[in-house]
């Protein structure tokens, strides 16, 4: 039953590490900015920081982005999904969805973590308007990781991608 009903988008409190759905489904990616970083490496820094933390307190070494609505399309996320980052108006990196798990905070109010793989992936800059929350990302409109845009693209400093992506010429 819990299955079912996150594939057909009713949120339930349990977690869902691996749909078990209609594969009739395809891979979807979340995007969302990633406000307070200004590169990739301020978003890698957070990242080591949050699982350093949790290491000390006795907890696994996982990583999550929380958020305030469950994704309906939960099942298609962690197929293979990924949430793209902007950052500072560029889609700039990607984290694999690990799991998804909705949950009730302290005040009582129902949020979402999204666990990601801790790897960052470097993908080819494209520009990207703000915009509040996130957005579903179809798999087609996913730039491609950086290493597949172009020998020599992943050695380049981060400003210089940035500034290429935004002239498009990566």
């Amino acid at each position: 039953m819990f299955l079912s009903a996150v594939c057909s988008g009713a949120g339930a409190a349990l977690r869902l590490a691996r749909p078990i759905c209609d594969k009739a489904a395809m891979t979807l990616h979340l995007i969302k900015l990633c406000v307070g970083a200004d590169s990739i490496a301020d978003l890698e820094e957070w990242i080591a920081a949050r699982m350093a933390e949790r290491r000390r307190r006795g907890e696994p070494p996982r990583h999550a982005h929380v958020t305030r609505m469950v994704p309906k399309r939960a099942g298609e996320l962690v197929d293979g999904g990924s949430l793209y980052w902007v950052i500072r108006g560029l889609i700039s990196a990607r984290q694999k969805l690990i799991e998804i798990e909705p949950f009730v905070d302290a005040e009582g109010i129902g949020r979402c973590r999204l666990w990601l793989d801790p790897e960052v992936v470097a993908v080819a800059p494209r520009p990207m308007r703000a915009f509040q929350g996130w957005r579903y990302f179809a798999a087609q409109d996913a730039p491609p990781d950086l290493d597949a845009a172009g020998a020599g693209a992943a050695a380049m400093p981060e400003e210089l991608r940035r500034t290429l992506g935004a002239l498009g010429l990566l």
